[in-house]
């Protein structure tokens, strides 16, 4: 069983390389909006923080949700919204509208 641990260890590593390239990608890819994300995938770069917080909270750890979302956006979300975040288009206000609630 001295194996199980290590591959264990090895798949949570795996994970959280995953989970950087995923805000890599994310973070190279500022035009796309968080509201094209819902609409495409239903979560967005916001979910992707209160995950990580909820995830957190499971674990005992109090970690503010602006924290979370530098953490994710890296950058301060004000400072993200005020250079990156357009306002949304009628369509995609209608895309989201029409979402099926979850």
């Amino acid at each position: 069983m001295a194996g199980s641990g290590m591959e264990e260890l090895k798949r949570l590593e795996i994970e959280a390389a995953t989970f950087r390239k995923l805000l890599q990608h994310l973070d190279e890819h500022k035009e796309v909006q968080n509201i094209d994300l819902m609409n495409l995938a239903s979560f967005c770069r916001n979910c992707l923080s209160k995950w990580y917080v909820a995830e957190a909270q499971s674990r005992g750890l109090d970690i503010d949700y602006e924290a979370a979302r530098e953490l994710v956006y890296g950058m301060p979300y004000s400072d993200w919204k005020s250079q990156y975040q357009a306002d949304a288009s009628a369509d995609q206000l209608q895309k989201f509208n029409e979402r099926p609630a979850e």
